[in-house]
């Protein structure tokens, strides 16, 4: 499997992993600089090398995996029989760099609803390196046409085509989800902010709407859903900066997709 396949395959699971390269090589080595491996929690792909170095490498890539404000590193071995090692002896005789790229699982997003705030939106997220989830039961809202305008996004979309119970879909996105729901439907934005509760691992979940929308749906949550106080408090409404205060779909996008990166720096430190 080529490096490029192994990162990819560390994506698709939202796995964490290390891309080690040898950067620099002086003398002689057992591979030359630009020999990359890609390094899994379980699993390892190509190679820097062998013995000592690649031994070690792992070792470390494996601590960075668990760490959760891993940076990248460089690391240099010396390549002959007067340095004591951990994983043995290699008498190449040259002297090896290697750098160590940490690869975390990427943030993932579900917006529910891709109307004119939910396509600005997206359009705003498909440019940052995520996963992103869209989901609308309206088949015109999700024609290849209409979402041309994602065509050459950094993130890795995945959309949702569901005619009846979109909370269904939230079964089927990744742990660590953030969700943000914003239909076109009070009926299916209550339903959704009622399974979304219920469904283990979210991430945060938004709903977009006016205080008094918010007011009808807590009540039912409590009354009618059972949720106690504490559990309906995870879902934040209005969404966006509370600073930013236009209601064009465009300025408000840019306010919740703000407050999202946000969020994100939050959950990664």
């Amino acid at each position: 499997m080529t490096w490029v396949a192994a990162v990819a395959r560390l994506r698709a699971r939202r796995e964490s992993g290390v891309l080690v390269t040898v950067a620099t090589v002086r003398g002689h080595a057992p591979r030359k600089a630009g020999a990359k491996l890609v390094v899994g929690q379980t699993e390892a792909w190509g190679s820097v090398g062998g013995g000592n170095i690649e031994a070690v490498a792992i070792d470390r890539a494996r601590e960075l995996i668990g760490s959760a404000d891993a940076e990248p590193e460089l690391m240099e071995f010396a390549l002959n029989d007067k340095v004591t090692n951990q994983h043995g002896v290699q008498c190449c005789g040259g002297v090896v760099t290697v750098l160590l790229e940490p690869l975390p699982v990427l943030p993932a997003v579900a917006i529910f609803g891709v109307g004119h705030v939910g396509l600005e939106l997206a359009r705003i997220l498909a440019r940052h390196n995520l996963d992103l989830h869209l989901i609308d039961t309206r088949p015109e809202q999700l024609t290849d046409n209409r979402l041309a305008v994602l065509a050459d996004a950094v993130a890795d979309i995945q959309v949702h085509r569901t005619l009846l119970l979109p909370e269904e879909v939230l079964a089927e996105l990744p742990s660590g989800t953030h969700v943000l729901i914003m239909t076109h439907d009070h009926a299916e934005d209550a339903a959704l902010c009622d399974t979304a509760l219920r469904t283990v691992d979210l991430g945060s979940i938004g709903l977009i709407g006016s205080s008094a929308k918010w007011a009808r749906f807590r009540q039912r949550l409590a009354t009618e859903g059972g949720h106690d106080a504490a559990t309906i408090d995870r879902i934040k409404t209005p969404i966006g900066l509370t600073e930013i205060t236009g209601k064009e779909p465009a300025t408000i996008a840019v306010s919740v997709a703000a407050d999202l990166l946000r969020t994100f720096e939050q959950v990664r430190r």
